[in-house]
């Protein structure tokens, strides 16, 4: 049961017991390493939108911007992954006139809305060049733009 040590028992934890912890603890480690997204992913920024884009967009669907399209432009500012600007273009019958916006830049994707909620857009970005979909007052668009020198 025990080993004698000088007058005394000595006693020992069960060599179960012991690795039972040490599994424990290492599933509470593994759990807590998988609860949250990666921050390094959150805070990737490959690109740089800061300039101003000039491009179009084609709509379908039955609202204001619906079955129409042409031309559009966004002026960028970029701070780290987040960006802010201006919108206008034949955008305007949807949003009024040169409105300002603000998105976010994670990885080679620019994510964007207006700030008075009627234009939304997701793009590629590669180098000059962005494409990519988005919505104007609840219809699809698809987007292209071209960064200008």
């Amino acid at each position: 049961m025990g080993n004698k040590v000088s007058g005394g028992m000595k006693r020992r934890a069960p060599r179960g017991r012991i690795t039972g912890w040490l599994a424990i603890g290492c599933l509470v480690l593994a759990a807590a390493g998988c609860a949250r997204p990666d921050w390094i992913e959150q805070t990737l920024v490959t690109v740089d939108v800061t300039g101003v884009w000039r491009g179009s967009f084609s709509s379908s669907g039955t609202g204001t911007a619906s079955g129409g399209g042409g031309p559009v432009e966004l002026t960028l500012q970029q701070s780290g992954t987040k960006v802010t600007g201006q919108l206008s273009g034949s955008l305007n019958s949807v949003v009024g006139g040169r409105v300002p916006i603000e998105g976010t830049v994670n990885g080679d994707m620019f994510r964007f809305h207006d700030l008075r909620g009627g234009v939304t857009g997701a793009v590629q970005v590669s180098g000059d060049e962005m494409n990519g979909s988005g919505t104007a007052r609840e219809n699809s668009t698809t987007i292209t733009l071209r960064r200008g020198r």
